[in-house]
């Protein structure tokens, strides 16, 4: 097949793509640029195409992953945090718990289990939690790394324990 025959053939499968490609997009401009970029894919990538298969199927193969990897892109790079204070009720519950009393009741045990921790270990976790690194916490306490971490280690199941009503069955 001669590439002037894989063109016509691209164009006559040109409105197919173009349907398929608002099905995704669901806007007709961004269905014109994704049929653009398939398009354009599949005139780069004329050598792999193997003549008598499923042009139709290899084209939307091309447009979905296009497709995919766009909105990939894209999601991630709209994804961010809002710096507002008037932060709606509607978005408060994607982040607050919906019963204040329950967490009342977490925040008092977690409180109680943290003050019943010994010094050695509190102070170590503490630190762990607040964000230090394990060298960071050795270094200011003037103990080796290995006790940190075994201090950690037994804060974090003496918690566990303390805190075993809370967790989710």
């Amino acid at each position: 097949m001669t590439k002037f025959d894989f063109n016509t053939l691209l164009i006559q499968q040109q409105d197919s793509l173009r349907r398929r490609a608002l099905q995704f997009t669901k806007n007709m401009e961004d269905a014109n640029d994704l049929v653009q970029e398939t398009l354009l894919k599949a005139i780069l990538n004329y050598g792999r195409f193997r003549e008598g298969s499923n042009l139709k199927g290899w084209l939307y193969t091309i447009m979905k992953n296009i497709f995919i990897n766009q909105y990939r892109r894209t999601h991630r790079s709209t994804v961010c945090m809002v710096h507002n204070d008037d932060i709606s009720s509607k978005q408060l519950i994607f982040s607050a718990c919906l019963n204040e009393g329950e967490n009342r009741f977490l925040m008092s045990d977690t409180r109680a289990a943290l003050s019943a921790l010994s010094g050695d270990h509190r102070q170590p976790f503490n630190m762990f939690h607040r964000g230090f690194k394990y060298h960071e916490i050795a270094d200011s306490l003037q103990i080796p790394i290995g006790t940190v971490k075994t201090r950690i280690h037994i804060a974090r199941k003496q918690m566990k324990g303390a805190l075993s009503a809370y967790r989710p069955d």
